[in-house]
């Protein structure tokens, strides 16, 4: 019954405060592919003002990136050897960091904040930090580029979706 009721709470506070709506949506906007495009949404739809739903959603879409820039490689090199069953998986997302990355390469910095920012379907922090990593793209110069497409990004979804009188 204990855990029950803790659940029960739990979930009550994800749903009915602020704090707790905040919090769902840094995590929605942690996973790839939903990422801050589908964390805005869900936070207004939570119930959160559109200001508070861009800050939730690009904190939680910013958070894997440093991880991702810094591990991947070794995350997939791992995986290739106590997980063979996974190789198919780990060469489409490596191909995928290259192709990403040679339209990236060309412009470097400017290219990966260019590239975060295009609110398509395959751009986005998960992917550009990826293709950093695999650019070789210096932690401290690659994560204000991310940081500023995932912000332009953040504010084309939220302009786009509910008015730029929304924002404010």
């Amino acid at each position: 019954m204990g855990l029950q009721a803790g659940t029960a709470d739990l979930m009550q506070w994800l749903t009915d405060t602020m704090m707790g709506e905040f919090t769902l949506t840094v995590l929605v906007s942690m996973i790839p592919v939903v990422e801050l495009r589908g964390g805005i949404p869900f936070g207004v739809a939570a119930g959160l003002p559109v200001w508070a739903a861009f800050l939730a959603a690009m904190l939680g879409n910013l958070i894997p990136v440093p991880f991702i820039i810094v591990y991947i490689r070794r995350i997939f090199q791992w995986m290739r050897e106590k997980l063979p069953r996974l190789n198919s998986l780990v060469d489409r997302l490596e191909n995928k960091a290259h192709l990403k990355g040679r339209r990236v390469n060309k412009y470097k910095y400017l290219g990966l904040a260019i590239f975060v920012a295009i609110p398509l379907p395959g751009t986005g922090a998960w992917t550009g930090s990826l293709a950093a990593a695999f650019l070789d793209m210096p932690l401290r110069k690659a994560i204000p580029s991310v940081i500023a497409g995932v912000a332009a990004a953040g504010l084309a979804i939220s302009v786009l979706t509910y008015g730029i009188a929304s924002m404010f």
